[in-house]
């Protein structure tokens, strides 16, 4: 994961000083470009990584030398543990790196650096979505979280009038580049996919957080909620194999192969919340793909075919 790499590469940089792309790419076995950008990557995200071109050159970590991280600023200490922080949720070494860096810290900076690293976390598993941008709101977000600001919000949620929330805004999710905002509400606790904000607007309210709150274990809560809400009915499908990472791209976590493949056919599982929505994914697949069962997404792929039929029909005789 790169949150890994970035926390190894300062590990590394502490440790020597100065290192080259190519000596971190032999270091944590990745090509001399990766290494390249994810030092980039430090930099742009205001840690002070700096190159130094010519003869003897490489990348140092604020000016030279360093076994402690003492030389950082308030700004620089909070934007490392920002880009770093997400690492903490799914990995024990990241987490252990972590700590270690923290302690390095000077200790008026170590109170923003930790709820720095407890602002975002990473949820690798797809839910079937296409990659998309990270939202420009993610950051003015993750400052309301750290500083414990309210956020106003007008939220356009799916199918709904965009209307106006003051929340307390507790953590940003990172769900494999589609983001969610966990927040407090007058109606308790509530989650808004950050690119349906259509704006937010810092105030200089006090935000509250429930003092045993962990934003890894109330992403846990929301992700079974929401997975026993998209799994509410069940397909089986035949398939010709080399198709069956297009449907996974599709369904993401909710399809399953079941079983060998049978004269380069195999049995899939793919859950939805309802025939429909399967049948609507299931629709442009035509003879290549065979519904074993339920019967009634089978009958919602022929209605959609007899409308479509009916539509191409009608636009014929006109």
């Amino acid at each position: 994961m790169r949150a890994d790499r970035l926390v190894a590469v300062l590990l590394l940089m502490q440790t020597r000083g100065r290192v080259t792309a190519a000596e971190l790419a032999a270091e944590l076995q990745v090509s001399v470009a990766t290494a390249r950008r994810d030092l980039e990557a430090l930099a742009a995200a205001g840690v002070p990584v700096y190159p130094q071109p010519g003869r003897g050159g490489g990348w140092s970590l604020v000016g030279g030398a360093r076994t402690d991280l003492s030389g950082l600023t308030a700004a620089e200490a909070r934007a490392l543990f920002l880009l770093l922080g997400p690492a903490a949720a799914v990995s024990t070494e990241a987490r252990a790196a972590l700590r270690k860096l923290l302690g390095a810290l000077p200790r008026t900076f170590r109170a923003d650096a930790e709820a720095a690293t407890d602002a975002t976390m990473i949820d690798p598993v797809r839910w079937g979505e296409r990659d998309r941008p990270r939202p420009a709101t993610v950051d003015l977000l993750q400052t309301a979280v750290i500083h414990r600001r309210k956020v106003r919000l007008t939220y356009g949620g799916h199918g709904r009038e965009p209307a106006e929330r003051l929340v307390d805004p507790w953590g940003l999710i990172d769900k494999d580049d589609i983001w969610y905002l966990l927040a407090g509400t007058d109606r308790g606790r509530r989650t808004f996919r950050v690119d349906r904000i259509i704006q937010a607007e810092p105030t200089d309210q006090s935000a509250g957080r429930p003092d045993d709150f962990v934003l890894a274990a109330a992403w846990q809560e929301v992700v079974d909620e929401i997975e026993q809400r998209r799994s509410r009915t069940w397909a089986t499908v035949l398939i010709p194999e080399r198709f069956v990472p297009i449907l996974r791209d599709q369904f993401g976590r909710h399809c399953h192969t079941d079983g060998e493949p049978d004269h380069g056919r195999v049995r899939v599982r793919l859950a939805a919340p309802t025939p429909l929505d399967i049948a609507r994914h299931l629709a442009g697949w035509g003879a290549l793909i065979e519904v074993i069962e339920p019967r009634s997404v089978r009958d919602e792929l022929g209605r959609i075919g007899a409308e479509l039929v009916g539509g191409r029909t009608g636009g014929h005789t006109a």
